[in-house]
């Protein structure tokens, strides 16, 4: 339990970043805290005390394997959700990089003061 409360503090950490910072880095780097917590989150909830690798031996009853054994849905989902979070963050980061050439600022209110 206390676990998942750290992912919790993690995604708030995170949440308190993007809501509260007005520097696009730091904004980026609130977004992949958060992306962090949430894939420590869905590895949490496939482990297993004491759980086992989801390989069935054979003769093994199907009651004891279930029992015993990981669910790797969680992991393959972490798995999927960190090559999604590698290319969004690659172009949040292209993003900033082209937001500063074109006004050689990372700070969000002058940014907006300089739309025109």
């Amino acid at each position: 339990m206390f676990t998942y409360l750290l992912a919790f503090i993690l995604f708030a950490v995170g949440l308190y970043s993007v809501i509260n910072k007005r520097n696009l880095i730091k904004i980026i780097m609130g977004i992949i805290i958060m992306e962090h917590a949430v894939n420590a989150f869905l590895i949490l909830i496939g482990y297993r005390i004491s759980g086992e690798a989801p390989i069935m031996e054979k003769g093994a009853s199907v009651t004891e394997f279930v029992n015993a054994a990981v669910d790797p849905l969680p992991q393959a989902l972490v798995i999927t959700s960190i090559v999604i979070g590698l290319g969004v963050v690659a172009l949040m980061v292209t993003l900033a990089v082209r937001i500063y050439q074109h006004y050689e600022t990372f700070d969000i209110n002058e940014i907006r003061e300089l739309r025109g």
